[in-house]
C-alpha cells in the first residue's frame, strides 16, 4: 500500500487537495489527507498536478517486421517518458500487418518483455482479407481500421467503398469502432516538389472532406461506430457535427501538428513537417481549435509515425519520395497543453481530451481515464507551468527526428506511475512493467 498526495489531484475535472491511496495497483481510496497511523510509503508531490496517465489511440510501432523504424521498447518507454500509460498499435507499418487472428498472434509474440506501458492492438480491414474480418475482431483487438486511399505500405491495401459495403456489416455485428484514413484520391494530379505548397496542394482538403462524407453515409445505412483519425481539414467539422445530430456513432480526432503548426511556418524541403494528410494553413489551424473547443473533434491523439532518418531524405528534401509521418508520441502532452491554454482550455479539458475520452472510446474506461475509487492508479505528475525546450537527448523513441527540435514547451512531466507503481520519476525508469490489454480476455 502507498499514499500519493499533492495539493493539485485532479478529480472530477478539478485540481484539489487530495491523497490517493493504491493497493494492488488501484485506487483504493481518495481522501484530504493521509490517515493518522498510515503503515505504507507517503509520497507528497507538493504542488505537482497529479493527473490520469495520457491514454494514447493512435501510435505506430511497427513491430514485428519494421522494427529499425520503432519498436515496443523504444516506443513505450518514450510514452512512459510523456505521461502516457496506454497506448493502442495500428495494425500497418509492421509485417504482417495485423489484418488477421494470425498476424495479431504474432504481434502478442513479438511485445513479451517489451512494454513499459499497457498496450492495446487496433486490427485492419483490407480487401484480401475481409472473409477473415469477424475472426479478427473477435481476438482481442480493439477494433479496426481502413484507409480509403493508398496507405503507402504494400501490405495494407485500400478500400473502395464496393469493400466498405461488404465489411461495414461485419464490423456493425461486433460493435468495435471501425477507424477509417479518410481521404479518396479523385485523380487530381499535382506535381510535388520541394516546395512545401505544392505537396499541400496535391493531398487537397476536399480529398478528406469527400471521404467523410461517404463514411457518415456509410454509418447511417450499417450503423457501425465510425472513426475518423487525425482530422486534417476543418471544413468537413460542419457536417461531422451533422452526422453527431442525427445520433450517429461518428467520433473524430486530430493531432497535436494539425493543432500546433501551419503551413505558412514549414520551409520549403523541410521533409521532417511531412504526413498525410497534410499540416494545413494557420486559419485551418484556429477552426480545428475552435472544433476542439465545441466538442466536435472528441479527442487528441499522437498519430506518433517514425521511419529511419534515412526514409524522411532529410538532406534531398525530396517532398514527394519523402515517408510521411510525425514522431511526437513523447511530448503530446506539453504540446497540446502549451496550445491549449493559449485557448482558455482548462487541465480538466487537456485530460478529457487524452485521457477520459480515449478511455471511453476504446471501452476500458471502467479501468482508466479518470481518478476515482476502483480504477487503476495510472498517473502523470507534472507541472503545467514549468518550461523546457525538446532537445535529441531527451527523446526516448528510436530515432531522434522531429519537427519539434529546439522548441519550448509549457508542462513538464516529473513522474508517470503505471498500477500504482513508478515507471518514469525524473528521468530515470524502472520496467518495463505494462500489460497486454485485449478485448474479450482482460478488458
Amino acid at each position: 500500500m502507498k499514499a500519493i498526495k499533492s495539493n493539485n489531484v485532479l478529480i472530477n475535472s478539478k485540481l484539489v487537495p487530495a491523497c490517493l491511496i493504491i493497493q494492488d495497483g488501484l485506487i483504493d481510496d481518495i481522501i484530504l489527507d493521509t490517515p493518522a497511523g498510515f503503515q505504507g510509503e507517503i509520497i507528497d508531490m507538493g504542488d505537482l498536478v497529479v493527473m490520469p496517465g495520457i491514454i494514447d489511440t493512435h501510435v505506430h510501432i511497427n513491430e514485428p517486421g519494421r522494427t529499425e523504424w520503432e519498436g515496443f521498447n523504444t516506443a513505450t518507454k518514450a510514452a512512459a517518458a510523456g505521461g502516457i500509460t496506454t497506448v493502442v498499435d495500428m495494425p500497418l507499418n509492421c509485417i504482417p500487418a495485423t489484418t488477421t487472428k494470425k498476424a495479431l498472434q504474432e504481434k502478442v509474440e513479438a511485445v513479451q518483455g517489451q512494454l513499459w506501458v499497457d498496450v492495446g492492438f487496433w486490427g485492419g480491414a483490407v480487401p484480401d482479407q475481409i472473409d477473415q474480418l469477424d475472426q479478427l475482431l473477435k481476438a482481442g483487438v480493439m477494433g479496426v481500421k481502413s484507409f480509403l486511399i493508398d496507405s503507402g505500405v504494400p501490405e495494407f491495401q485500400m478500400m473502395t467503398e464496393a469493400d466498405l459495403h461488404k465489411a461495414m456489416p461485419i464490423i456493425a455485428a461486433n460493435q468495435l469502432p471501425y477507424l477509417i484514413h479518410a481521404e479518396i484520391d479523385d485523380g487530381h494530379q499535382e506535381e510535388v516538389t520541394g516546395v512545401y505548397q505544392t505537396f499541400l496542394n496535391s493531398r487537397p482538403r476536399h480529398w478528406e472532406n469527400d471521404a467523410i462524407s461517404l463514411m457518415i453515409a456509410l454509418t447511417e445505412k450499417y450503423r457501425t461506430k465510425t472513426h475518423i483519425v487525425h482530422l486534417s481539414s476543418s471544413d468537413a467539422l460542419e457536417r461531422i457535427q451533422r452526422a453527431k445530430e442525427q445520433g450517429l456513432s461518428f467520433t473524430v480526432e486530430t493531432c497535436p501538428h494539425y493543432l500546433t503548426l501551419a503551413s505558412e511556418t514549414i520551409k520549403d524541403g523541410q521533409t521532417i513537417f511531412k504526413c498525410c494528410p497534410p499540416i494545413r494553413e494557420e486559419d485551418n489551424r484556429q477552426a480545428l481549435w475552435e472544433g476542439v473547443k465545441s466538442g466536435i473533434i472528441d479527442f487528441i491523439v499522437s498519430d506518433h509515425s517514425p521511419c529511419t532518418p534515412q526514409l524522411k531524405l532529410i538532406k534531398q528534401g525530396d517532398l514527394d519520395k519523402a515517408w510521411g509521418g510525425i514522431s511526437s508520441l513523447q511530448f503530446s502532452l506539453s504540446l497540446v497543453w502549451t496550445e491549449a491554454r493559449k485557448k482558455g482550455l482548462s487541465i480538466g479539458d487537456l485530460s478529457r481530451l487524452m485521457s477520459e475520452q480515449t478511455a471511453q472510446f476504446i471501452g476500458i474506461d471502467h479501468l482508466k481515464g479518470t481518478i476515482a475509487k476502483g480504477k487503476q492508479a495510472d498517473l502523470v505528475v507534472w507541472n503545467p507551468e514549468e518550461k523546457f525546450t525538446i532537445s535529441p537527448d531527451l527523446i526516448q523513441h528510436r530515432h531522434k527526428v522531429t519537427p519539434y527540435e529546439g522548441k519550448m514547451v509549457y508542462g513538464k512531466v516529473h513522474a508517470t506511475l503505471l498500477k500504482g507503481d513508478f515507471i518514469f520519476q525524473e528521468n530515470h525508469y524502472q520496467g518495463p512493467k505494462g500489460s497486454l490489454l485485449l478485448r474479450g480476455q482482460n478488458v
